[in-house]
């Protein structure tokens, strides 16, 4: 995943949270729900990092742009600090989202139930074709790229998914912006270009796969 624009969450400027930072902070979230499911109550850095799948090091320096959470001897109360993490990228609410493009991808994304645990909310789909307009996916009326604007003022909605072919994707930038939305999560294989006070991060399967591949490539050359 590409990080093309971030601006800090709430609260962050005063600390200046690196990008890299607030990236895995849904990662250390993640890894304190497990342990919650798992009924641990504190943790050490150690534990959590090895739950993450981060170094040590690098967790406790993360942490340390949220505040001082940690006791020493007895580590970090489980509970709390999924709050503050919780609290600080913005999932102590939910967050609506709008997807335009309904293909293959969008119908997909708009299935996937990983969101709603995540604060995550698809509150409406756009699409730029008539025939899927005024169709269901997912318990939601696809609405015309015409009325985008409308949707989001009426949703009050501030994420955008694009997820539409690269040549389209400008065009659909565009719209979001002038719709009132200033988060965009770009699914499409091209870049886009945006306002200062827009956010946008770019997720291109093909390149994760093209680095995976690489990997692969080296391990081989090493066994042989």
């Amino acid at each position: 995943m590409t990080i093309l624009r971030n601006r800090p969450s709430a609260g962050s400027p005063e600390r200046g949270i690196p990008d890299a930072t607030v990236a895995r902070l849904p990662v250390y979230l993640r890894a304190l729900n497990a342990l919650t499911e798992q009924g641990i109550g504190t943790c050490s850095s150690n534990d959590l990092a090895a739950q993450a799948g981060v170094n040590p090091a690098k967790l406790r320096k993360d942490l340390s742009h949220l505040g001082s959470y940690g006791t020493r001897g007895v580590g970090y109360d489980v509970e709390y600090l999924r709050y503050q993490i919780a609290l600080e990228i913005g999932q102590n609410q939910d967050w609506d989202v709008v997807i335009v493009g309904v293909g293959n991808l969008g119908s997909a994304l708009s299935a996937y139930q990983g969101f709603s645990t995540r604060g995550i909310r698809v509150a409406a789909l756009v699409d730029s074709n008539p025939e899927r307009i005024g169709t269901t996916i997912s318990g939601i009326e696809v609405s015309a790229m015409a009325d985008l604007k409308k949707v989001v003022a009426e949703r009050e909605i501030s994420i955008g998914i694009i997820a539409t072919p690269g040549e389209a994707a400008q065009d659909v930038a565009d719209h979001l912006v002038e719709a009132g939305i200033t988060s965009i999560l770009n699914f499409a294989p091209a870049l886009v270009q945006v306002p200062d006070n827009v956010d946008v991060r770019k997720v291109d399967l093909s390149i994760e796969l093209q680095i995976l591949a690489y990997h692969e490539q080296r391990k081989a050359g090493e066994a042989s």
